[in-house]
């Protein structure tokens, strides 16, 4: 069938006719559609207004509570620790400072919030961190999972490779933020005296402890803003920190190093346990050395042994044995008890009290009251104790500072231990004659011995000279002790007796060539569980030079088992000579025995015009030169090191050694100006015999 497709399509046109009015159906249509409309307005009004209430309610009504909410989100307030003071040695030359470092730290809460597995986020720090060990991965756990905390520190002093490390994280709730951290550029030097701080700069032991207040500074506040993946953004100071003062040391930081170097030697050599070395200005009492080994780095304080940190010369106490010997005569000579000339009968080489017998390593036979100390009899030391007396002895135990805390710059120092009158029996009166049944500390030992080399003046020990605070500088002035522990008197006398120790007794191993030297050797049994041993304490202390006292060094090993033996006499007097005569030449103080005589010699221009030489034994072709002025630098070319250090420091500057020999080069040149404290570098060498003239250049 076809169909017309034209015809088709007018089929579907539409007639043309007007629609006729709604029935009643489309009626009810538009009646429904007007119901939903407004239903819809209604509902949908409902919804603004509900919305407008919660703007409204969050705005205005809960605006200071959300405020403090979204302010506890993203902003912390830290306390801001304030920059520690610097400690510096005598010549201000740097023993402690701080630096800015980074301080990694986490919020707990919003860790939680996207990484509920606390150990594999520490696990992931540690890593960022280069490793930890087993008990600081553990804490760094534990910090995490703490419900209520929002501020944790995880570890301090970050390097700028480990911050970056841990940025790359990208962890929620962990970030870094600036701290001030502790360091210390000689590492091990004096390092139980400096002493250190932990985290939060919280000072832990030393002169940080014992001037914690004056150098710590006083903290501030600050905001720290935080993004929404808790990491820091910005820092806000609320309140500003201020730092803490500089502390300045009687240390010399030269005369340390020497005395640590040497100590550690001896201890090595000698094959002892441990020992300390302390190295101190008799005039003024300033500590210029405190040495103890074994020792540990101050920047690594974990690291380091209980044994290592104690300060030994002011915590340890020891029966000094015949080194306090010096304490017994002084009283006898101060007090008069021992007639002119009066001899000792000591043969046999023993004393019996009640049913105790007191031995010598030798017979002597009969002995002067000089040689009783220069061979250091027990038995002499036992009958001299007995012609002083308890009451008489006890007293000059204590004028000499023994069973005190002699120091105000050590909390942790040692009384010691000292028998009371009542407590002093015959037999308890011979021990404390000859050092025994008496504890001291090196630093209480030295200080007695200082006073003799002081004419009899006790100077209480420092090792604070100053503090420098607020742009104030506070001065520690030397604190003699009144009245004088002996007269001048009865300390020239037992100088002159301590000089024959070493010349001809039991210390001729501390001689120094060019220098007098007063001393006296120890040697004590230690006491273990009640009872004496077989290891020492092995000490000698002394001063130089004896004439004019400069140094008074101590030097304690504790059981020494070396090829040298346990005596104080081979043990610790090499220390001493070492560490005096450094330092010594370091300070550049003269010679008092036989020293360099000036010969007449004629003009170098041939002319008849004299001049003032050293002896051709020192140096053969030096020049008369110019007296040394304040402020400008001396000429020291073909010096050797000792005068070449001497002439320098009178200049006012601070010198420096490089090389063995004689002065070749210096800097500044001779004549140029110096500026206070100013570093002056000279530089030694060998040179071949009459290599050394007037016009030498380096």
């Amino acid at each position: 069938m076809t169909i017309d497709l034209r015809q088709w399509l007018r089929s579907r046109r539409p007639t043309g006719r007007r629609l006729s009015a709604p029935n009643q159906g489309d009626g009810a249509w538009r009646q429904t559609l007007r119901t939903r409309v407004a239903v819809i307005t209604v509902l949908l009004g409902a919804w603004v207004g509900l919305v407008e209430y919660q703007l409204y309610s969050l705005q205005v009504r809960q605006h200071e509570a959300m405020a403090r909410r979204a302010e506890a989100q993203q902003k912390r307030t830290i306390d801001v620790p304030a920059r520690r003071g610097d400690i510096l040695d005598r010549r201000g030359r740097v023993l402690a400072t701080s630096i800015e470092t980074d301080t990694l730290f986490a919020d707990p809460v919003e860790v939680r919030k996207e990484h509920p597995d606390a150990a594999a986020v520490a696990a992931a720090v540690c890593e960022a961190l280069g490793g930890c060990d087993v008990d600081e991965q553990e804490d760094m756990v534990g910090r995490l999972s703490r419900p209520a905390s929002r501020w944790e520190v995880l570890r301090t002093q970050l390097s700028p490779a480990t911050v970056e490390r841990i940025a790359r994280l990208d962890l929620h709730g962990i970030s870094t933020t600036k701290d001030v951290a502790r360091r210390y550029p000689n590492g091990s030097l004096a390092a139980q005296v400096v002493g250190f701080v932990g985290t939060e700069s919280r000072a832990l032991s030393g002169l940080e402890y014992a001037y914690d207040e004056q150098i710590r500074g006083r903290s501030g506040k600050a905001y720290v803003y935080t993004d929404g993946l808790r990491q820091a953004i910005l820092r806000e100071e609320l309140q500003p920190s201020s730092p803490g003062g500089t502390l300045e040391l009687t240390i010399d930081r030269y005369i340390q190093y020497v005395a640590e170097r040497e100590l550690e030697v001896g201890v090595r050599e000698n094959e002892a346990e441990a020992g300390s070395a302390v190295v101190m200005n008799p005039r003024t009492g300033e500590v210029l050395a405190m040495a103890n080994w074994p020792t540990f780095d101050l920047n690594h304080p974990k690291d380091a042994s209980q044994a290592a940190l104690r300060n030994r010369a002011v915590q340890d106490i020891y029966e000094p044995g015949s080194t306090f010997k010096i304490v017994t005569a002084s009283a006898a000579l101060e007090e008069h008890v021992v007639p002119d000339g009066q001899l000792f009968d000591v043969r046999g080489g023993q004393v019996r009290i009640n049913s105790r017998v007191i031995t010598d390593t030798h017979d002597y036979g009969v002995l002067s009251f000089e040689d009783v100390i220069v061979k250091s009899s027990n038995v002499g030391a036992v009958r001299i104790g007995a012609m002083v007396g308890r009451d008489r002895l006890v007293e000059y135990v204590r004028r000499f500072g023994f069973g005190l805390r002699i120091s105000p710059d050590f909390p942790g120092e040692s009384r010691g231990i000292v028998w009371g009158r009542d407590n002093l029996t015959e037999s308890a009166l011979a021990s404390v004659s000859m050092g025994y049944q008496v504890s001291v500390t090196p630093l209480q030992m030295l200080s007695a011995i200082s006073a003799v080399a002081n004419q009899g003046v006790y100077m209480q020990p420092r090792v604070v000279r100053a503090l420098e605070k607020d742009g104030r500088r506070l001065t520690v002035r030397p604190k003699p002790r009144q009245p004088a522990v002996i007269s001048a008197e009865t300390a020239a006398s037992m100088t002159r007796i301590m000089e024959q120790v070493v010349e001809r007794g039991t210390g001729t191993d501390a001689k120094i060539p060019g220098y007098s030297v007063a001393g006296k050797t120890g040697t004590a049994n230690k006491l273990i569980n009640g009872r004496y041993s077989t290891s020492t304490h092995a000490s000698f202390v002394g001063f130089v030079p004896s004439t004019a006292p400069a140094l008074a060094v101590l030097v304690m090993l504790d059981s020494p088992h070396g090829v040298h033996g346990h005596f104080g006499g081979p043990v610790a007097a090499p220390i001493f000579r070492r560490i005096a005569e450094a330092s010594l030449s370091y300070l550049g103080v003269p010679q008092t025995v036989n020293p360099p005589a000036p010969v007449i010699v004629a003009g170098d221009d041939g002319a008849d015009t004299p001049s003032v030489r050293t002896s051709a034994a020192a140096r053969p072709e030096e020049p008369l030169r110019e007296p040394v002025r304040q402020g400008v630098t001396p000429d020291v070319r073909g010096l050797g090191a000792r005068e070449a250090v001497q002439r320098l420091a009178e200049a006012g500057c601070v010198p420096e050694i490089a090389g063995v020999g004689v002065v070749v080069g210096q800097t500044p040149e001779a004549g140029a100006s110096l500026r206070p404290q100013q570093r002056c570098v000279v530089r030694l060498s060998r040179l071949p015999a009459g290599a050394v003239t007037a016009g030498l250049t380096q």
